[in-house]
């Protein structure tokens, strides 16, 4: 069941739900702890176009979602564009919300590597910053602090709500 869509008639191509999981700005990651409790925190994240996906925590060594991680490291992630809602004909319970969605599956393992930390946040910087920032120096001192993950993605769906007419 895991990555199926039952209704086809809202399931996108795959390269469409690449474009939107390229294009998305926040990653909704659930994890499960060792109780079997999910867990679920906002990201902004990096794709890099094909299979891998970036994610990063700074300056905590312990976290809810670090923990879960180190003691499985499956994820599902999560990223959407919300649209309107379109009105019932007869009652409010028939509206329908227009949206477009990515979830995807895959598992996590912590990067250590200097070189991919500034890789990321190059990257960060291009597509959430300002590219008429300037900073005062170069570079990134805070490296050791920052955690960095990548998702090996095993499986992605994406849907596509237009709204429901009734």
């Amino acid at each position: 069941m895991r990555g199926l869509i039952e209704n086809k008639r809202v399931e996108l191509p795959k390269e469409e739900a690449l474009q939107l999981l390229q294009a998305g700005k926040v990653a909704h990651v659930a994890t499960v702890d060792e109780d079997g409790y999910p867990y679920v925190i906002p990201f902004v994240y990096i794709h890099d176009g094909g299979k891998k996906l970036y994610l990063h925590i700074g300056n905590i060594r312990e976290s809810h979602f670090w923990s879960n991680i180190k003691s499985n490291p499956k994820v599902s992630i999560e990223v959407s564009e919300m649209g309107d809602l379109h009105p019932g004909k007869k009652y409010a319970c028939q509206s329908a919300l227009v949206y477009t969605s990515v979830v995807l599956f895959g598992q996590v393992k912590h990067i250590t590597d200097d070189s991919m930390k500034e890789w990321f946040f190059d990257r960060l910087l291009e597509k959430y910053g300002d590219p008429n920032w300037e900073f005062e120096k170069k570079g990134y001192p805070i490296l050791p602090k920052i955690e960095l993950f990548e998702v090996d993605i095993e499986n992605i769906t994406g849907k596509e709500n237009l709204g429901m007419y009734h």
